[in-house]
């Protein structure tokens, strides 16, 4: 795909996501890797609006070389491509429902979420909780460069989901995913639920292994 259609890709994702009210204001971003460097949406833009042509483009040392300034949050998209050299795009949100699982106490940080539907445990999988650092800072970065290598997803504390995905459609879908299971997991608190076992889990990513 020309580069070009690429750019309109990233802006009729993040239009989709920001119509259905998983971004807003000017938060959340997206990124599609390039044979040499990355698109990413801009910083302060707001992803119900994006033009194409002044979406960031860096190269392979993250310098930007055409376009707006990209999203300050940049880091962390490298770091996971750093890590997740299949993975072609990544999808950064502070979609609702997950922020607010992420400010939940007693969560279990190593894996925030049950696995509640066979296509969480498909889409999204083990979701580790990166602690917490200010918007910007480099320990964040660290953090989610540490993990990236065993895990795809992870939710940021008190800030939002972080994915990476094979192509910008699996990234999206996973996203999606998980804000579809923090919404399911914040509406049964209090009830007595059944999840997937460990088995079922299991034999899902056996027929679906990811690949991000």
């Amino acid at each position: 795909m020309s580069e070009a259609k690429l750019r309109d890709r990233v802006a009729e994702m993040a239009k989709s996501l920001f119509d259905r009210g998983l971004t807003f204001g000017s938060t959340g971003n997206i990124s599609i890797r390039l044979d040499e460097g990355w698109l990413m949406t801009p910083t302060g833009a707001s992803m119900g609006n994006l033009d194409p042509a002044r979406i960031s483009r860096l190269d392979a040392a993250g310098n930007l070389v055409s376009g707006d300034a990209p999203t300050k949050e940049a880091f962390l998209h490298i770091a996971m491509y750093e890590r997740r050299p299949r993975a072609g795009a990544v999808v950064h949100l502070h979609s609702t429902h997950s922020v607010a699982v992420s400010c939940l106490e007693d969560i279990d940080e190593a894996d925030v979420l049950p696995p509640l539907t066979a296509y969480y445990a498909m889409r999204v999988g083990r979701l580790p909780l990166v602690p917490y650092f200010p918007p910007g800072d480099i320990d964040l970065a660290r953090a989610v460069r540490e993990m990236a290598s065993d895990h795809h997803a992870m939710l940021l504390a008190n800030h939002g989901p972080v994915v990476a995905g094979k192509s910008l459609a699996d990234a999206v879908y996973a996203t999606e995913e998980l804000e579809e299971t923090a919404k399911l997991f914040l509406a049964l608190q209090g009830m007595r639920t059944r999840p997937l076992t460990p088995e079922q889990v299991a034999e899902i990513r056996r027929r679906f292994p990811s690949d991000s």
